[in-house]
């Protein structure tokens, strides 16, 4: 005769169950949860929406820049010979950078007022800076809104490299995301506007898909939209040209505007907002 079984201990509930969670069947749990997440968090901050900071997250502030260059003249009086020409490399490619380290700056001071200008408007109608969590321009625009003592957000992406939290972002909006698609989908839905440094492939990425999301009215809000650095964005892109070859319509160029200066970009940013949303400074902060 079989002995009778012992009681089985209770199975984890699937949604405690972190193998299940972790597992390929529960993508779209997780998909949710990084949909769903932000919304329960952001649903008690008071404000009217976000404007969003765009660039690379390889510019560097000019003491990062100074520190790196440093240390690589330090490296190449230890170098070996056979070493010489990789680290003289490293330093003739950092040095390029140099002209970069200005941007920071720029991001800093046009966050900061922006910042100091949202802080004036009664709290449903605050702007919060928003960028992409990480160092570089990400870092400069949630530092300036940091200096100015306003809140900001970060909506941060696992990668292998170079991305991390950086330390400006108030830590109750600072969020982790897995999937690109979900992150953008919360910079989209926030956004009232949209500043654009100087960036690489992601840069690039962000950029394009939103200009597309309005051009073809998936987007219907109105949003303003500037590219800062107009010898970046022209050198790098002929917009003129994809208008005479039918690629886009003339009236696509009105999608964005240039700014070389905080203060061109703030003017710019700070007109068309109180024309959309009837801002009001003279309220009081409530």
């Amino acid at each position: 005769m079989k002995k009778k079984p012992s009681l089985l201990q209770r199975a984890p509930k699937a949604y405690k169950n972190l193998d299940f969670l972790n597992s390929k069947d529960a993508r779209s749990i997780r998909i949710l949860a990084e949909y769903t997440y932000p919304e329960h968090t952001l649903r008690n901050v008071p404000m009217l929406g976000t404007i969003a900071f765009f660039g690379s997250a390889r510019i560097r502030s000019e003491e990062e820049f100074q520190a790196a260059e440093s240390q690589l003249h330090q490296e190449l009086k230890a170098a070996k010979p056979d070493d010489l020409k990789i680290v003289q490399s490293k330093l003739d490619r950092l040095q390029r950078q140099r002209h970069f380290t200005g941007y920071y700056n720029h991001a800093v001071e046009l966050a900061h007022k922006l910042t100091e200008w949202s802080l004036t408007l009664p709290q449903h109608k605050r702007l919060l800076i928003c960028s992409g969590g990480g160092p570089g321009i990400m870092e400069a625009a949630n530092r300036g809104a940091h200096n100015a003592g306003g809140e900001s957000i970060g909506l941060n992406i696992s990668l292998p490299f170079e991305q991390y939290p950086n330390p400006y972002i108030s830590p109750e909006l600072n969020f982790e995301f897995h999937y690109f698609f979900i992150r953008k989908f919360w910079f989209m839905n926030l956004a009232k506007a949209l500043i654009v440094f100087p960036g690489g492939f992601g840069t690039m990425d962000e950029l394009f898909e939103l200009l597309t999301l309005v051009q073809t009215q998936k987007i219907t809000k109105e949003m303003p939209i500037v590219l800062y650095g107009r010898e970046f964005w022209r050198k790098l892109f002929n917009f003129e040209y994809l208008v005479e070859t039918g690629m886009i319509s003339e009236e696509d160029l009105m999608l964005f505007h240039f700014a070389d200066t905080p203060e061109e970009a703030f003017e710019h940013v700070h007109s068309q907002l109180h024309r959309i949303y009837k801002l009001d400074d003279h309220h009081a902060s409530t």
